[in-house]
């Protein structure tokens, strides 16, 4: 799992450092909401392989990683704009602000919806 977070971290920061991230319309957001679905994904994927589920495993722990995800990422965004907003030089947000502000938004944002992930899964298996 740590190497998923490394390589999750590292994809989402080439995005940003290459210029794949719009940082004026909406397509910003929804790469970064692509690629922090697509790492959940490979989280549940995971978990699911190395513990040897069935079917019906499989979609129950997609579903719950991806739920996981979707509940905890709002939390990350809002913990990353508040740690990072004295830091922000006057910009009215982290696109604008852009530069290392915006990478390590970016890199928190994951490591925590990549948190909530493995924390649903966690609980999941708590109770199988």
């Amino acid at each position: 799992m740590k190497y998923i977070l490394l390589i999750s971290v590292i994809g989402i920061l080439l995005l940003q450092w290459t210029g794949a991230i719009p940082l004026g319309s909406v397509g910003g957001p929804m790469v970064i909401a692509a690629a922090v679905l697509v790492a959940a994904l490979a989280v549940a994927i995971h978990e699911a392989w190395t513990r040897k589920r069935g079917v019906l495993g499989w979609i129950v722990n997609i579903v719950v990683s991806i739920v996981g995800m979707l509940l905890i990422a709002p939390v990350g965004g809002a913990v990353m704009v508040t740690l990072l907003f004295p830091f922000m030089d006057g910009s009215s947000s982290l696109a604008a602000a852009g530069g290392p502000q915006m990478a390590i938004a970016l890199a928190g944002q994951m490591v925590i919806s990549l948190l909530g992930s493995w924390g649903a899964l966690w609980l999941l298996n708590r109770w199988r």
